[in-house]
Parts: structure tokens; C-alpha cells; sequence
């Protein structure tokens, strides 16, 4: 099945070079050059990516974003912006955004991120992406409710399962701690590398046979975290 992309920018020649080259990988584009055409036209969750600028006329990228998430909670979103201080990035991540890229880009580099993102969104079911299941554990996103393949039930922390589900999306990758902090802890409260260690523990408890000898989920000295699916 081709990937549907919406894509809106406000610099014309950009958003054609942009769109030509994401036909030519394969993909139907949906094109906007301001953000409060795009929103009259947005319809829920129909596309597999979002690709979004901040500086949009008639409404800006971020509160696009917002509106967007209080529709559609899943469609990845990639920031594609001249706006790249450490604030809009942060305020980007924190209203939803998956991925951020700053102008000047590489056009190469775009087309990687592009795959990267429609990859992991597709790690997780399709209907609603609310539950997930391996080794006989069961996973429910939307009432934060596990059953492990033991016939326990428990029901887990939004922090747990937003973890969890970062791990997932990223099945068989080390996911780097800088990226937890984005996307789980928000910035807000930075947490200590023993406080990632301790949800990994309690991931160990919840799902492993062997929790001393992990099966699923692992610590990786130094650099971060990884679940193996398989």
C-alpha cells in the first residue's frame, strides 16, 4: 500500500522540489502552502506523515500541530523549519512533533527521516494502535492495562506506558536516553540514568521469564535501551 504524506509549506519552489522528490520515492503527497487551508481540509488520521512547517501563513506551524494531536494522536509529524533554537524544538516535541529538521536540510537526509518515522509508527497494530502484543504479554495503550504471559494483570503508570511505547516503536533499535528525555520526560524533570534503569527493572518483572536474564528488554552501558521483539 503507497504511504499518503501531507506536506505543508509556505515557500512555493521548496514545497514543489519537496513533493517532486517524495513522489518519486513512491509516496502520494498532499500539498498546502498555509496552514489555515491545511486545517480546513485535514479530515483525521488518513496519512501516514505529516511534514509541517512553523512560519505558515494564516496559522502557524505549532498550533497546526496542536490542533492536529487533539484529532489525531498517532500520525507521526516532522517539523520542517527555519526556527531551530533549542526552544522551538522543545516546544515542537512537547505540542507532538516526532522528528524536527532545521533549514538548511540535505534532501537525502529528509527522505531518511521520512522512512525512519514511517517505519516506527508502523511497529505498532494498525487498528487504533491501542494494543500490543510478544511472548505471550499483552499490552493495552489506551486503559494502560497489561496481562503478562503469565495471566497476571497490572495496570501501569502514563509514564510506563509511554516508555514502553517509545521502546516499541523503536523494536530491535538502541533508543539513545537523550531521546527518552524528549519524549517521555518531556524536559520537565530530568530524570537520573537510575531512574530509566528502575522502569527497565519493573519492564523485567512485569515480562521476562528470566528478569536476571532478559529476553525483551535491555540496558545498553553508556548509550541507552533497547527491546527485542523476537
Amino acid at each position: 500500500m503507497t504511504d499518503s504524506l501531507l506536506l505543508i509549506e509556505d515557500e512555493k519552489n521548496l514545497l514543489s522540489v519537496i513533493k517532486l522528490n517524495l513522489e518519486m520515492e513512491g509516496y502520494a503527497v498532499t500539498a498546502f502552502d498555509n496552514g489555515e487551508t491545511a486545517w480546513q481540509k485535514f479530515s483525521g488520521p488518513r496519512y501516514s506523515l505529516i511534514i509541517l512547517d512553523v512560519m505558515l501563513p494564516g496559522m502557524d506551524g505549532f498550533e497546526l500541530c496542536r490542533n492536529i494531536r487533539k484529532v489525531d494522536k498517532h500520525t507521526p509529524i516532522l517539523f520542517l523549519t527555519a526556527r531551530g533554537d533549542a526552544e522551538d524544538r522543545i516546544n515542537g516535541l512537547k505540542l507532538g512533533a516526532d522528528d524536527y529538521l532545521v533549514k538548511p536540510f540535505h534532501l537525502e537526509e529528509l527522505l531518511l527521516r521520512v522512512k525512519a518515522l514511517l517505519r516506527r509508527s508502523s511497529a505498532l497494530p494498525e487498528k487504533e494502535k491501542e494494543e500490543y502484543a510478544f511472548g505471550g504479554n499483552t499490552i493495552n495503550f489506551l486503559n494502560y492495562e497489561i496481562q503478562t504471559a503469565r495471566g497476571i494483570k497490572h495496570q501501569l503508570s502514563k509514564r510506563e506506558v509511554e516508555l514502553l511505547k517509545l521502546l516499541i516503536e523503536h523494536t530491535n533499535e538502541v533508543v539513545p536516553r537523550d531521546l527518552i528525555l524528549e519524549k517521555v520526560w518531556g524536559y520537565e524533570t530530568i530524570p537520573s540514568t537510575r531512574t530509566v534503569d528502575n522502569y527497565i527493572v519493573s519492564f523485567r518483572k512485569y515480562f521476562e521469564e528470566d528478569p536476571k536474564n532478559p529476553r525483551y528488554f535491555h540496558s545498553i552501558r553508556g548509550v541507552g535501551y533497547k527491546f527485542t521483539a523476537n
